[in-house]
């Protein structure tokens, strides 16, 4: 006999997803109502001028996805590219190896620039493949490497690509809410984000954002884009219509009352305050796993404050010790993952999640473990 399931609640300390609050949850719950109906339209025009604030930036094209980040990356490709364009595409983790992926599946030709796991991505080699390859349409990085726990120069990397004329597509799945991250100022012309990371709402949502550039180079393709459902710009017109929209497909009516909320949170706490927050509670934790012995995989100039890499200590069995947080704490962490698997653990510090109370829980629960 079926039963409702009723799952343990967990501290989410993974890469993700984050703990969602009570009030996103609760936001879940309300009344469904028609994906054409005018007080749903009102509600999807806040959530633009919310993630307008978070990627901070006033571009037009600012909305909510309705798949996870994975599907937020192939829309920035399948609709900015087309066969046999030329893309620079950094690899320091398993996510610029998804970029790749992504880049060679439409039929375009990915040159790589490839940096050691934990490492930034090099602004240097960067500049000399693009200084190589003068006809290139496109750079594409991850700015937060959710493998490692790497932070990449956004910045920089969208100055030097500003110089040679092509457009940027930056992964920010783990850095939008967690870490700087300023669209206009930097100049990035396509980015992805999801919802289960630092704005800690359920997952199954990406925020995206195309630049004027990247929308204009959208409407002079040559080709189809290569996938309906992702073809922004179908899609414009039903993110975009003033006061009207045309229909496009059903969108998650309450995932989308949950990332409002998410937003709301996010707006109210402040952006910048939200920064410093991961910031601060990184410190906490690192300071904390310092006394356990346990080491950070990336210098401490280029770490992401809400997802810390740390090297699994010798003679210490990766999978029983985070069953056992799991089983006896209800305490989730990460594994590590593709050449760092079974080396490091990828701790989670998003959103709703990095609290005091969280990282007490977890050194206290690892110090356990470990002895």
């Amino acid at each position: 006999m079926f039963e409702s399931f009723n799952p343990t609640p967990r501290v989410l300390m993974g890469p993700g997803p984050s703990n969602v609050s009570p009030r996103v949850l609760g936001a879940l719950a309300r009344p469904t109502v028609g994906h054409l109906d005018p007080q749903f339209i009102g509600l999807m025009d806040e959530i633009k001028q919310l993630l307008q604030y978070a990627f901070c930036t006033k571009n037009e094209f600012t909305i909510a996805l309705s798949a996870p980040g994975s599907a937020g990356m192939e829309a920035c490709i399948v609709n900015l590219l087309e066969p046999n364009d030329k893309v620079i595409v950094c690899i320091n983790g398993v996510f610029g190896n998804r970029l790749k992926e992504s880049v060679e599946r439409v039929g375009a030709q990915a040159i790589v620039v490839e940096d050691k796991w934990g490492t930034p991505v090099s602004v240097e080699k960067v500049a000399d493949t693009l200084a190589a390859h003068p006809d290139a349409k496109a750079l594409a990085f991850v700015h937060a490497e959710t493998s490692t726990g790497t932070r990449s120069d956004a910045k920089s990397l969208c100055q030097l690509a500003k110089q040679y004329d092509v457009l940027t597509i930056v992964d920010a799945v783990t850095s939008l809410g967690g870490s700087e991250l300023r669209v206009d100022e930097w100049g990035i012309d396509a980015i992805y984000s999801g919802s289960q990371k630092c704005l800690s709402c359920v997952p199954g949502i990406s925020p995206v954002s195309f630049s004027d550039k990247a929308v204009e180079t959208l409407k002079q393709r040559k080709t189809k884009v290569p996938s309906w459902f992702l073809d922004q710009s179908l899609v414009m017109d039903y993110w975009s219509g003033e006061g009207k929209r045309s229909y496009h497909h059903t969108a998650p009516v309450n995932s989308l009352y949950a990332l409002h909320e998410s937003l709301v949170i996010l707006k109210q706490e402040g952006l910048e305050q939200a920064w410093q927050r991961h910031t601060q509670l990184h410190k906490t934790l690192h300071e904390g796993l310092s006394h356990l012995g346990i080491n950070f995989l990336v210098d401490e100039a280029y770490r992401l404050p809400q997802l810390n890499s740390v090297i699994i200590p010798n003679h210490v069995n990766d999978a029983e010790v985070r069953a056992t947080l799991l089983n006896k704490y209800n305490l989730e962490i990460g594994a590590g993952l593709g050449q760092l698997a079974g080396k490091t653990w990828r701790i989670g510090l998003m959103g709703t999640t990095a609290q005091e109370q969280n990282i007490a829980l977890l050194l206290a629960a690892l110090k356990d473990v470990l002895r």
